[in-house]
Order: C-alpha cells, then structure tokens, then sequence
C-alpha cells in the first residue's frame, strides 16, 4: 500500500502547496490527495507554481493520489450543472496526471431512497463513469453515511446496478464500521471495485457525529473523540494485513488538530505496522 496525505487536512489553515510537498516528502508519502477546491483554485491563481511542484513532486517519487470533490446525482433539473463539474473534474485530473475522481453516492441514507429516486441515481452515476472511462479516469464512490453506500447490501447492489468497469471504491473503513458492517468481511466483499482507502479513526461511536460533513468543514466544528488510527475503536492491526501489500493509495484522513505532527507520527505508525504484517 502506498501512503498520501489530503490536503483537505488543512483546509482551515494557511499552508502553501510547496510546503505541502516539502512536508510529505520529509515525511515519505507517496502522495497527496488533493481535494477539488484547492485543485481548481491552484489552477485558477497559481498554475505555474503548481506546474513546478507537479514536476518536484514527480522528481521525487511522489504523485497526485486522487482528486476529491462531489457531484450531485439527486436531481434531473440540476444535471446539467454535474456534467459541467464532472467535464472540469476530468480536465483538472488530466492536468494532475491523476487517475481516479471521488465522489458520494448521493447525499440520503440508502433506505430514505425509493425505487424510483435510486434507478435515477443509478443512471446518473453510470453517464458520470462513462464521462470518467473515455478520458481514463475511475469514478470513486465513498462508503459513507447517509449515501448509497452506507450499508454493504445497498453498496454491493450499487455496484451491480451500475455495472461499469470505470467505477470503483474508495473504502472508508471507520465508516464501513460505523454502519455495523466488518472491515475485514467488508474488504473481501468489496475487493474487486476498492481502489483506494481512507484511513481514520475515532475513540468512541458516540462522537462519529463529528465527521458529519457540516461539522467537519466548519472552522469552529467539534472535533472531540478524533483519535490517531492505533488509538480508536476500528483495529487497524488486521486490516494492515489485508491491504499492505495491495497497490493502492490509503489516505490518513486527518480532521482534527495539529495536523502535521499527528500525520507525522500516523505515517510512522502504518510504516511499522506494514513492515511487522510483512515479517
């Protein structure tokens, strides 16, 4: 498995692109998650510094691990303007030379969600991969709360109902957790779509409220019960002997404070674990 940071982490700080590639570097990452605001934003006001980080980041072992944003599959009326964002996706992952888009599954528990709505989502994830698949791109959905891919059953029943080669997972094992589901059990399932992981953990099931998404972004949001991932409820010791030795990117995906020393030491925790897993 290879290890990337989001950018994400710092939204709520004032931190340089160039010192995000000097700090992952520092640190060994294999990549950095960029989450789509700060993509387009570094398109729209700083492209060439970026075009110079891109090359660092290349010179350095380093590359752009996803691009993470969210298009809205609910409704007919507001498509259009999905495709629109979906078209800039594609355009900002072609110039990060980066493979794989993530997106939600909607934004409703999988139960809230009627025939009628879900063949609507359905075929609106499945013009999205076909957008993704012609420029070879993956579309990612996320096992998340209150989407499609909240529960295991309606996840899996996602997956078939699509049924296109460009859409993938991105497994989000504290959230596969959270809807009661195992991690191990889920992954095996999961194991011919998962393409990438978010790596993350919280010290108690009653505060995953806090990465509810209206509280995540919030600057002033709770972030109580945020734990590093060798400290919470979700064991990640056998989840490390399942994924160490795939190839794919898992993304420490940190909310809470001091974000570079608890990166720091969350990189240095899954680098011996994947060594002790590999002896």
């Amino acid at each position: 498995m290879k290890l990337s940071l989001c950018t994400i982490t710092f939204r709520h700080q004032l931190i340089s692109f160039a010192d995000i590639v000097r700090f992952a570097h520092r640190h060994h990452f294999d990549g950095i998650e960029l989450w789509g605001i700060h993509a387009q934003d570094l398109y729209d006001h700083d492209r060439i510094e970026m075009e110079e980080q891109l090359g660092i980041l290349r010179e350095q072992g380093m590359s752009i691990s996803m691009l993470s944003d969210y298009l809205d599959i609910a409704t007919s009326s507001g498509f259009d303007r999905t495709l629109e964002k979906a078209k800039r996706l594609i355009s900002l992952a072609k110039w990060l030379n980066v493979k794989q888009i993530r997106t939600f599954a909607g934004q409703k528990a999988s139960k809230e969600v009627g025939p009628e709505e879900r063949a609507r989502y359905v075929h609106h994830l499945y013009i999205l991969c076909q957008m993704c698949q012609e420029h070879g791109i993956q579309l990612l959905v996320e096992t998340h709360p209150n989407t499609l891919t909240d529960h295991m059953s309606s996840t899996l029943a996602l997956l078939q109902e699509v049924n296109h080669p460009a859409l993938k997972i991105n497994l989000d094992f504290l959230h596969v957790w959270e809807s009661g589901a195992d991690p191990i059990d889920s992954y095996e399932l999961l194991k011919p779509w998962v393409a990438h992981y978010h790596l993350k953990n919280i010290s108690s099931s009653n505060h995953l409220p806090v990465f509810a998404p209206h509280n995540v972004y919030a600057p002033n949001g709770d972030r109580e019960g945020m734990v590093p991932l060798g400290e919470g409820v979700v064991d990640y010791r056998p989840i490390l002997e399942k994924i160490a030795d795939t190839d794919y990117f898992g993304s420490i995906e940190w909310f809470g404070q001091n974000p570079k020393l608890v990166l720091a030491e969350e990189v240095e925790w899954l680098r011996k674990g994947m060594l002790l897993v590999r002896k």
